[in-house]
């Protein structure tokens, strides 16, 4: 009687397993906002707010930061200055703005960097760019 029980057992564990069927995996991540910082935000995870000076003009359209990281938002082939003597992963360990706190004038550009993070040739010279953040800055960068 025993031996009945386990071959009735295994019958209805054998025909559940065979109705289950294989749905593929949904995997949905949601980022969230994009962080509200004055001069942009660094384009690794936590996302910090970057200081002022990090990101040059190419990084901003209309006053507006074009994004970093999950949230670029530049053209295809984008690269745009950065000084990343301002970078935490460099060792900076300066000031660094909160985020919503309001922007001031200033840059000095020695590296190009595309929205993900990997440095590479802006096309043009940082060297003479006037203001993170301001409405006359080359919005569009990179390709030129």
């Amino acid at each position: 009687m025993r031996g009945f029980q386990c071959l009735v057992l295994a019958i209805a564990g054998i025909g559940l397993t065979a109705t289950v069927s294989n749905a593929p995996a949904q995997v949905s991540v949601n980022i969230g906002v994009a962080p509200n910082c004055p001069y942009g935000y660094f384009d690794y995870a936590p996302y910090s707010c970057s200081p002022y000076g990090y990101y040059g003009p190419d990084w901003f359209n209309g006053g507006l930061f074009i994004g970093a990281g999950p949230w670029f938002h530049g053209g295809r082939g984008f690269y745009g200055h950065v000084d990343n003597r301002y970078d935490p992963r460099r060792g900076y360990n300066g000031p660094v703005p909160e985020r919503g706190e309001q922007s001031f004038n200033h840059f000095h550009a020695n590296e190009a960097r595309d929205g993900r993070g990997h440095a590479g040739n802006a096309g043009h010279d940082g060297g003479h760019e006037h203001s993170a953040g301001s409405q006359s800055g080359r919005g569009g960068g990179g390709r030129r």
